[in-house]
């Protein structure tokens, strides 16, 4: 049985020598999708370091930006980060991080958010450049007979508006 992901503070995660892991089979907040996030995540407290891991896995549904039809889209995330743990209200240091190094800074007395890694994981994951597929058709074309305005690309159709 899996249960909703919940904030676990990192006092308490310190004192599990095997670490966390949650099974994920959920809704994810901030992620409309079709079907349930399933997947799993682990998390580590190594002393100054959380050491996070985790796969996840759902289906979205997004809009071509080409011919702004609708297609679901299999969005999947693999991740594993070093998160640094370090007193809070310290300094910004101005550090060149070496690929494995730890890029965000925890507050020890703060928690880990299972959810949002997952969330932050999983949008990172989302295309920059939403594509239906290699046969889009493209925006609709206006038809060669056509003397209308109204015909033309519907994206433009706003701005046309406004003549």
């Amino acid at each position: 049985m899996t249960t909703r992901l919940r904030p676990l503070p990192l006092q308490e995660l310190r004192l599990l020598p095997e670490g966390r892991t949650w099974q994920v089979d959920q809704p994810i907040a901030g992620i409309t999708s079709l079907t349930p996030v399933r997947g799993q995540v682990r998390a580590l407290h190594l002393g100054t370091m959380l050491e996070v891991d985790g796969t996840a896995g759902t289906i979205v549904t997004l809009c071509c930006d080409r011919c702004l039809q609708t297609f679901n889209h299999a969005l999947e995330a693999s991740a594993r980060e070093l998160l640094e743990i370090g007193p809070a209200g310290r300094e910004e240091e101005e550090v060149v991080f070496a690929a494995e190094d730890p890029v965000e800074r925890l507050d020890p007395s703060g928690c880990f958010d299972p959810e949002r890694w997952l969330f932050e994981q999983l949008s990172l994951r989302l295309p920059l450049v939403n594509r239906c597929g290699g046969d889009c058709p493209g925006p609709p074309q206006p038809q060669a007979d056509a003397s209308d305005e109204s015909s033309g690309d519907p994206r433009w159709a706003v701005l046309r508006s406004l003549r």
